[in-house]
Parts: structure tokens; sequence; C-alpha cells
């Protein structure tokens, strides 16, 4: 499994209405172990999230259901490989 940094760029006028949609497929993902974290920028502009898919195409297929995908709401995305190496989060090697 692969970790992914996805950032999305809102179409602000659409964003109020679908973000219960997306922040309820959001849960269920981290529910299922996909999504680490995630969250708007603090800028309001945006949101970042952390992903763990097989790879990229498995990655695309998981966010293109994302409700604010589907509902226009992403104005741009752009999603990056991620290696975590540290952090209190990474599972302790024996």
């Amino acid at each position: 499994m692969a970790w992914f940094l996805v950032e999305i760029r809102y179409v602000q006028e659409k964003l109020e209405d679908v973000r219960p949609r997306h922040r309820k497929f959001l849960s269920d993902l981290a529910d299922q172990g996909v999504v680490a974290l995630g969250g708007p920028l603090g800028d309001g502009s945006g949101g970042i999230s952390l992903y763990q898919a097989a790879d990229e195409t498995a990655l695309n297929e998981i966010i293109d259901q994302d409700p604010y995908h589907l509902e226009g709401v992403v104005a741009e995305r752009t999603v990056r490989e991620f290696k975590p190496v540290i952090g209190a989060w990474l599972p302790q090697e024996a």
C-alpha cells in the first residue's frame, strides 16, 4: 500500500451545500483505514487529505467518488505520493 497526499481547491459557491456529504464520505473512508486524516486549509480555499491505496489508479477510483468531485466543488486537485518515514503515527519497526 502507498500513501497519497491529495490537495483540492474549492469552488466556493458550491462548498456549503456539499460539505456534509463530503465529510460523511471521508469519515466512512477513515473508518475503513483508507483516510488517515483530512481537513480544510486555514484560509478556507481548499483542503488536504492523506489516503492509503494500492496505487494511484486505485486512489483515483476512490477520490472520483467524493461528493466534492461529483458535484463540482473541486476546482483543482493535486495528487502526490507520500513516503512517511518519521512520526508518532507510524508503526514501530522491530
